[in-house]
């Protein structure tokens, strides 16, 4: 597959089937995210997969807001993946205090743009998650407090009826400049 044919084809997927992720699969995912790079080659990542009931539906229950109505898509992943963000070296922390940048924040963001192709070539679906209760994540997986959640993906099997929909972007000509803004 071209690599911008992937690019068409991963999208932010909301419904899933029952059916279990390989562990091959899961892991080719993961690998990818892996070899992400990262500022300083900082890797301030630390993977955490929720695979089993009836942690992985506390944790979808974590994502879905006060009202428990937004995503609830959520507990039909068989797999969540939580992004901790990790420390960076020290020259990535210096620099990005220097620079005013959060380099970790784009650091997963990278490694959990690598994970989703992934699992589109795959032909797995997958959504990346902003929306949760950290706090409660953070109980529900002992992961320490002094810790940052950067990410939740869900990841598995989209039903055969689920479509593919068609990427809406602004034109090239409203993001794209030469030389100057």
């Amino acid at each position: 597959m071209k690599f911008l044919d992937l690019v068409m084809k991963r999208q932010s997927d909301r419904r899933y089937s029952p059916e279990e992720v390989a562990e091959s699969d899961l892991l080719q995912c993961i690998e990818a995210a892996r070899l992400a790079p990262s500022a300083s080659n900082s890797q301030p990542w630390t993977f955490v997969v929720v695979r089993s009931e009836p942690l992985r539906k506390e944790v979808a229950e974590a994502c879905s807001g006060p009202l428990k109505t937004f995503n609830r898509f959520v507990a039909e992943a068989p797999v969540l993946v939580v992004m901790v963000i990790e420390k960076p070296k020290a020259i990535t922390e210096l620099g990005g205090r220097i620079k005013k940048k959060d380099y970790p924040l784009f650091d997963i963001g990278i490694a959990a743009e690598h994970f989703c192709l992934q699992a589109a070539e795959l032909g797995l679906g997958s959504c990346m998650l902003g929306w949760f209760s950290e706090k409660k994540i953070k109980k529900l997986l002992h992961i320490p407090s002094s810790k940052t959640i950067g990410l939740v993906i869900t990841l598995g099997h989209t039903p055969p009826d689920y479509p593919h929909r068609e990427k809406i972007r602004k034109p090239l000509e409203k993001v794209l400049r030469f030389d100057r803004y």
